[in-house]
């Protein structure tokens, strides 16, 4: 298929649900910004139906997409290639059709994360690329909850940070033990909720989808160290179940997901188009709910 030099490039996220998604906003002002013409739209997809959603998207001129719940998985079997942060994943949050038509895989995710936890804990989380997380992160003990495909693809950035320890607690024990394998025992442990109690951390991030539900994971009181930072990778309202509980139940400081969001989305734009936005502003407009 030939793209038409006069029409925008054109990108979307794919997920289910997907009408809440702050993406489209994002791209827009990251476009504005650097004064690129691009339409992002945000397309439902039902389960069973994401290899011909990405296909119809592909012929019809779609030069990249994000991908969401819960095709995150589905997202890396189906890519021709793969970046070093979605092998590793063995997840993809970003797809790029090359000109051939090839599909190319990459996780934005953990570089999302690390930047927005660096700024949250000290160290500006906005120049790109280069920042090293080691001084924020060494030494900290991190416990993530849950282990699905959001999940894979933080776990090596957080690590590169040279943590004293990466705890992964999940309802599922088995599903913990995968990533335990697959990024290796001796630098994640992981655990069910139970196991954690008698345990104390100075970063907790919640990966699973319990908040959707109103809900948080069935977790044993005193989690939280002196000063811990609990963080949500949900933002928003979604947010709000863990991060309640986390102010309840001893955190020094929360924080939901909009940071990490604004992040790997500049890092999408990167991967698509090879510059780097400024997410300073774009995402304080979000936090004061302009557009």
């Amino acid at each position: 298929m030939t793209h038409d030099d006069d029409a925008p490039d054109r990108y979307a996220v794919m997920g289910n649900p997907v009408s809440h998604s702050r993406s489209p906003a994002i791209h827009r002002m990251f476009a504005a910004q650097l004064g690129d013409r691009i339409e992002y739209t945000a397309i439902q997809v039902e389960p069973g139906g994401f290899a011909q959603a990405v296909e119809q998207f592909r012929v019809s001129g779609g030069r990249g997409l994000n991908v969401t719940v819960p095709f995150k998985l589905e997202a890396y079997q189906l890519a021709d290639s793969h970046t070093p942060l979605a092998q590793q994943a063995q997840a993809a949050n970003v797809l790029r059709f090359a000109p051939d038509g090839a599909l190319e895989a990459h996780n934005t995710d953990g570089p999302g994360l690390v930047r927005d936890l660096m700024r949250l804990l000290g160290i500006g989380g906005s120049g790109h690329p280069g920042s090293s997380a080691q001084d924020v992160f060494r030494g900290r003990r991190m416990l993530v909850l849950g282990a699905g495909g959001a999940v894979r693809g933080v776990l090596a950035p957080l690590l590169a940070g040279v943590p004293a320890s990466v705890v992964v607690a999940n309802r599922t024990v088995e599903r913990a033990r995968d990533l335990e394998r697959l990024f290796g025992a001796g630098r994640i442990r992981a655990c069910g909720y139970s196991d954690l109690a008698g345990h104390s951390f100075d970063i907790i991030i919640n990966g699973t989808s319990a908040s959707l539900g109103g809900e948080v994971p069935p977790l044993p009181a005193g989690l939280f160290n002196a000063g811990a930072l609990a963080y949500d990778m949900m933002y928003g309202d979604r947010s709000l179940p863990f991060l309640d509980w986390a102010q309840r139940s001893g955190a020094a400081s929360v924080s939901d997901g909009l940071g990490m969001l604004v992040e790997q989305a500049a890092e999408s734009y990167h991967f698509w188009r090879g510059r780097f936005p400024d997410t300073v502003p774009v995402l304080a407009a979000l936090r004061l709910g302009t557009r």
